[in-house]
């Protein structure tokens, strides 16, 4: 429809998605059988992508994690109602321009999961075993068979940086190579879950380094109190105490595969350099280039004991697919009934009516100013509407809230003016209502995918 006075007064049903940073190409099919036109386009120059979407005025943007999403390549489709992330992180969008804009941003927390998994583990046997010297020695033609710092996983202490959905899962297969495993988790909850499943929390992230044989890292971008996870971890309190209470002859193994600003590199050189730390492995760095033509300089390259990978962890032919389902999925929620899921926002939680077939729904991303709520349903009830199921979410962090009704009838675009003006005079707040959509589920073809 329109940007009316800072006010996005979205599309019914959604007509076309920009997808950048090529997602796999089955998502174009399950777009085309909602009915949404897909753009895709190679580029991620921010200029282009501006241009792009100023001319196409797309519905949704599809992306991975390099190119960034800013207030200018929000501004730039008036018919914009979320960012798609085709990917665990969202530390390339910036979350508080869209809630400005009343734009959501939707991630996928569990398709590549287990891609991680596989990959960290594959890099733990590989240092454990000391493959990578053993391959580059055969090549040159030396036969070098020796136990000298080749370990067996079986027995090992390993400390997990972070007990979320890849780490829960590294957990479980440690328990199934005999491994002792303990975590370190801010988050009280992750807590509780890990001990529950019988496995040793600790109290602090030196503490984790000091008892663990190998440390792996699975933190988000920000903890749990919306805290930047930058720097995390250092040279003095974390990597020079590598398994100090394991003793000299332990792995001293030390995995990155969450981001790469967690730890100055110059740090990890450090402590590899002074065997604090025997063999470490990354894929993630605090710079990565956004195309393969980019110049590039791998902070690692010049220190033998330190493997870097260029950010594989969800780089397999089954988990691509499974984010393009998954992606699919969550559009076709929100696209024919307002729900919301996978939100980061809040994650973990499901925004939406729990009807078998509503008849209209309209969704609303509003201030979280006293008053605007009750704007809301005021003018769903002076319409002589009937508000037959609602949900309703504060994102309190962000300063908005996500409103969802399923209405016997939809409302008029006067009447959406009206709520606007209602909720703009109760809360004193100009930007009450920052995106109001309508959906007339019974004229909607919401076939799953």
């Amino acid at each position: 429809m329109a940007k009316i006075d800072g006010v996005r007064y979205l599309n019914g049903r959604f007509k076309k998605a920009l997808i950048l940073e090529g997602p796999d190409p089955s998502l174009d099919e399950y777009l085309r059988q909602q009915g949404i036109e897909p753009d895709r386009r190679e580029t991620q120059d921010e200029d282009e992508v501006v241009a792009i979407l100023k001319e196409g005025q797309h519905d949704l943007i599809y992306k991975r994690s390099r190119f960034i999403i800013n207030e200018r390549v929000l501004q730039a489709s008036e018919n914009l109602a979320a960012i798609m992330l085709c990917c665990i992180g969202d530390d390339s969008v910036d979350k508080q321009a869209c809630a400005r804009e009343g734009v959501l941003v939707m991630n996928d927390p569990i398709s590549n999961g287990w891609s991680v998994v596989e990959l960290v583990f594959g890099e733990m046997i590989t240092m454990a075993r000391r493959i990578y010297d053993s391959v580059d020695l055969s090549n040159r033609h030396q036969w070098s068979k020796d136990n000298k710092h080749r370990y067996e996983l079986r027995g090992k202490t390993l400390a997990i940086i972070g007990l979320g959905n890849i780490g829960k899962q590294i957990a479980q297969l440690a328990n199934a190579f005999h491994m002792d495993v303990c975590f370190y988790d801010s988050n009280e909850v992750a807590r509780e879950v890990g001990q529950a499943l019988g496995w040793r929390s600790l109290d602090s992230i030196a503490q984790a380094f000091r008892v663990a044989d190998i440390v792996t890292v699975h933190v988000s971008a920000e903890d749990v109190q919306g805290n930047s996870n930058e720097l995390l971890l250092n040279y003095e309190e974390h990597f020079s105490q590598m398994g100090k209470d394991r003793g000299e002859d332990g792995p001293r193994i030390f995995v990155n595969a969450s981001r790469g600003f967690v730890h100055d590199p110059k740090d990890l050189v450090r402590a590899v350099e002074e065997g604090a730390i025997r063999f470490a492995m990354v894929d993630v760095f605090p710079d990565e280039p956004g195309t393969k033509r980019d110049p590039w300089h791998n902070p690692y390259a010049d220190s033998e004991r330190i493997y870097s990978t260029p950010h594989i962890g969800a780089a397999t032919e089954e988990a691509q697919p499974r984010i393009a389902k998954h992606k699919a999925t969550t559009t076709r929620m929100l696209n024919c009934y307002g729900t919301v899921r996978d939100t980061v926002f809040a994650p973990g939680v499901s925004i939406g009516v729990e009807m078998e077939k509503p008849k209209v729904i309209l969704a609303v991303v509003h201030s979280d100013a006293r008053g605007t709520k009750k704007a809301v349903d005021d003018c769903i009830y002076e319409a002589g509407l009937s508000t037959l199921q609602s949900r309703h979410r504060d994102f309190s962090r962000y300063g908005i809230a996500y409103d969802v009704n399923a209405l016997d009838s939809p409302l008029t675009e006067e009447q959406l003016h009206a709520l606007v003006a209602k909720a703009r005079q109760i809360s004193g707040d100009p930007t009450a209502i920052r995106s109001l959509r309508v959906i007339e589920v019974e004229q909607t073809d919401c076939s799953a995918e």
